[in-house]
């Protein structure tokens, strides 16, 4: 069942046919036990009613009984023999004995006299009997009355004779108003169930479809999409304010991003093609030239055009591994000692960097020890590119941070410009020849690989007039404090 309608539908319908037919089956049993109860207490106040008479020392066979039909009744002695019994009573299951007829061997008790007198001779009271206040004994079974057999629920009830006889009461009670109660409920049940079933499958089928209509509307703009290619289409959202629309929101937010990563990625690859052509069709020129004229060979502007050319291989090759999602490391790196050793290693400067590093300050950080030193020797090589006189590099703790600036005395960064320097193949002394001023790629990995350190990289203006980068890491919390 591939529909979520359909699925939906048949689960609503199911945990419904589970609760009604729950609650159905404990609305009969709550009823049939308490039309059975009732029962038992009509069947307990005629069989206290015979009781009270044989108490009374009533003879057996001058008992008034219940009609039978509605009360059958039997009288039995301590040894379970039948003593009394209704006068139509043809059969009887369910109570201390299935006899109908008395035995002869009994004779019909009186402990009374026959005279309406209530003193003997001699002046005494007579012995009078009583009805046993226990709880009867409630037991179910049948009773035939002049041809018809019905159920019944019977009631026990002991009673003893003036003389000190015990006789037990079985009175029944007829079940037929809670066999028609219950039968009715249950017919009642049987009809009903199924249609409020079906009632229910419908509602949630077009509450469902109603509710799913949105998504429709979005997979089908999706597949356009997708068999378009255009990325600057977006899906419908709805005006509500449900989960389906938030879905269409995020949907649209991811076609956003999506768009701009490709635009992104279409201007990587012209602007990595253009910067790409000048160095290798210079190469080109000055090995043909050198082919053609061996003496006019220029081996060092083929090694700068070489060395440019590895530099921007290495510089897109590094990027694309960023796009990729490349974690960085986990190595515990000295801010201050990379600085360090990255200023000791460039010898060929033009002009010195200052280095200021507290020396017993903590500095440490997490990531790669590469990618930092990257990102400190492309801040570097700007700040040689931009400067007058000097270059300076400090590393320090701020809030929790390790902060690494690199300052320069150059012209600096206009502010309405200093987020877009950051940008790829972007520089802004277009006057400056390529060769120095770059590719304008190192800012932007700069920056990228702050962002994947959990850093930040910006741009400010320094004391000495020029441009101020800081790059502020994480710092690493030392476990000896």
């Amino acid at each position: 069942m591939r529909s979520v309608r359909a699925r939906a539908a048949l689960g609503a319908t199911v945990v419904v046919a589970v609760a009604l037919i729950g609650a159905g089956l404990a609305v009969l049993l709550v009823l049939r036990a308490n039309l059975t109860d009732q029962a038992g207490l009509q069947a307990e106040v005629a069989a206290r009613e015979v009781a009270g008479q044989l108490a009374l020392d009533v003879p057996v066979d001058r008992l008034d009984l219940p009609d039978e039909e509605e009360h059958p009744v039997q009288v039995t002695d301590e040894d379970g023999r039948l003593v009394a019994v209704s006068k139509d009573l043809k059969a009887i299951t369910g109570t201390g004995t299935d006899r109908v007829t008395p035995h002869t061997s009994v004779a019909p008790t009186s402990t009374g006299t026959d005279d309406d007198s209530d003193d003997d001779a001699t002046g005494n009271i007579p012995a009078r009997g009583e009805v046993s206040t226990d709880d009867p004994d409630f037991t179910n079974g049948t009773a035939t009355v002049d041809g018809d057999t019905a159920d019944y629920r019977f009631a026990s009830v002991s009673a003893t004779t003036g003389a000190g006889v015990t006789l037990t009461v079985h009175a029944g009670a007829p079940l037929a108003t809670e066999q028609k109660a219950v039968g009715s409920v249950r017919g009642a049940m049987l009809i009903g169930l199924p249609v409020m079933l079906l009632i229910v499958a419908a509602v949630t089928w077009l509450m469902t479809r109603r509710a799913l209509r949105p998504v429709e509307g979005i997979r089908a703009e999706m597949a356009a999409i997708t068999a378009s290619e255009d990325l600057s289409r977006r899906v419908p959202e709805p005006g509500s304010r449900d989960e389906i629309a938030r879905l269409a929101r995020t949907t649209n937010e991811t076609l956003t991003a999506l768009e701009a990563s490709v635009d992104r990625q279409r201007r990587f690859v012209a602007d990595a093609s253009h910067e790409l052509r000048s160095p290798i069709a210079s190469l080109r020129t000055q090995l043909e030239v050198g082919a053609a004229h061996p003496d006019l060979l220029d081996v060092p502007g083929a090694v700068t055009d070489t060395v440019r050319l590895q530099v921007l291989a290495a510089d897109l090759l590094l990027l694309a591994r960023l796009d990729a999602g490349e974690r960085p490391g986990n190595t515990r790196l000295d801010m201050g000692a990379l600085v360090h050793e990255e200023v000791s290693q460039r010898t060929g400067d033009r002009i010195p960097v200052t280095v200021s590093v507290p020396p017993s300050e903590p500095l440490e950080v997490t990531g790669s020890r590469g990618q930092l030193a990257r990102i400190v020797g492309n801040l570097l090589d700007n700040a040689e590119r931009h400067a007058e006189s000097s270059v300076a590099v400090s590393v320090r703790t701020e809030r929790g941070s390790v902060v690494v600036a690199v300052s320069d005395d150059g012209a600096g960064v206009p502010e309405p410009e200093r987020e877009r320097i950051f940008e790829r193949f972007v520089r802004l002394d277009d006057a400056r020849s390529r060769d120095e001023g770059g590719a304008g790629l190192g800012l932007a990995i700069a920056r990228d690989v702050a962002r994947r350190h959990e850093g930040t990289l910006t741009v400010t203006r320094s004391p000495e007039g020029g441009a101020r980068f800081e790059l502020r890491l994480p710092a690493r919390p030392d476990p000896g404090r």
